[in-house]
């Protein structure tokens, strides 16, 4: 077999550029493949109750494919599907569920049978959901369509009919004419009332997707609330165990701390004593540092006398000696002073 070097190199580059390129799409259509992308089923329904292509297929609750198109077929409706690593049988259910409450839907099936499903399943083993967007709609239309007048007529006809019957029913009809009248006079009202009520319904249905985000993140700022109250609870927990093993700690060696405590009281009273020596010392000091200062204030000189350097006075007639002894200089005074 030869080397790949040795082969013809633009043979290569191409049978590289091909596997590449189906390398690519399989990643990007894998989904669509036989083998990988699951398998693909029918469904027969009398109606597709919003159903569209790319909702959910969910067994027991659990996304297991998704609806491939919805088709018209006669006076049914065929959905295909594609399920993922479930196995579906002969006998299996269907049907049309509402996702979320602004009428997004899903397929739920109900995988039964011991063979795998060959063939649409048929509408006596499908449901529809009831839609309250269309009921409301049907119901608007068949208000507009109700004539209040004659209606109230009607009530009136009735009450004068039974006007003569007992007391109490007496009392019941005049209240159901009454009624009838109130509705009567707020028949445009009401009309009005049902229309806004129908294109709330419609707009809430056009905004689904952003209610669904907005209930999305809803649910994830209420998770990380749950979160963050757990880890307070935990560190509540945390803090009171730890307040217990402290008590308990004190408990434990509290003959031990006692003494410990009274030699440490004795350490700080013999400071406070020593604290007071020291600045009773400082005090005493005070008279010599000023007049320390006072010798030594003239710059590079300071004053200052010696006695006793000399001997005693001796007055002996004509010789004496240290007549001055040991006297305080007097010093002199500035002229013209007092």
């Amino acid at each position: 077999m030869k080397p790949l070097r040795e082969r013809n190199q633009a043979v290569v580059g191409v049978v590289t550029i091909v596997l590449l390129v189906l390398v690519t799409s399989g990643a990007f259509f894998a989904k669509d493949l036989p083998v990988l992308g699951g398998s693909t089923y029918q469904a027969y329904f009398t109606e597709s109750a919003g159903l569209a292509a790319g909702n959910d297929v969910r067994i027991a609750g659990i996304r297991s494919g998704e609806v491939t198109d919805v088709s018209l077929e006669g006076n049914r409706v065929l959905v295909s599907f594609r399920v993922d690593e479930a196995e579906v049988g002969d006998r299996s259910r269907a049907g049309i569920e509402i996702k979320t409450l602004l009428g997004e839907k899903f397929l739920a099936l109900q995988p039964e049978g011991e063979q795998e499903l060959s063939e649409p399943i048929p509408v006596e083993r499908t449901a529809a959901p009831f839609d309250i967007p269309d009921a409301l709609d049907q119901l608007t239309r068949t208000a507009e369509e109700v004539d209040g007048e004659q209606l109230a007529q009607s009530f009136r006809v009735l009450a004068d009919t039974f006007r003569g019957a007992p007391e109490h029913f007496g009392e019941a009809v005049d209240g159901l004419s009454a009624l009838s009248q109130t509705i009567s006079s707020r028949d445009q009202q009401l009309s009005e009332l049902l229309r806004n009520t129908s294109g709330v319904s419609r707009i809430v249905a056009d905004r689904d997707e952003q209610v669904q985000r907005l209930i999305a993140d809803g649910n994830l700022l209420l998770t990380e609330l749950q979160q963050r109250r757990s880890a307070i609870s935990s560190l509540l927990s945390g803090t009171q165990k730890l307040s217990d093993e402290l008590r308990g700690l004190v408990a434990d060696n509290q003959a031990q701390l006692g003494p410990t405590l009274d030699q440490l009281n004795q350490l700080t009273e013999m400071l406070q004593r020593n604290q007071d020596n020291l600045g009773r010392t400082i005090e005493a000091m005070a008279p010599y540092v000023r007049g320390f200062n006072n010798t030594v204030g003239n710059g590079r000189w300071f004053d200052g006398y010696i006695c006793g350097l000399f001997p005693p006075p001796i007055n002996a007639g004509p010789l004496q000696t240290n007549t001055t002894s040991c006297e305080l200089p007097v010093p002199s005074r500035p002229v013209g002073g007092d």
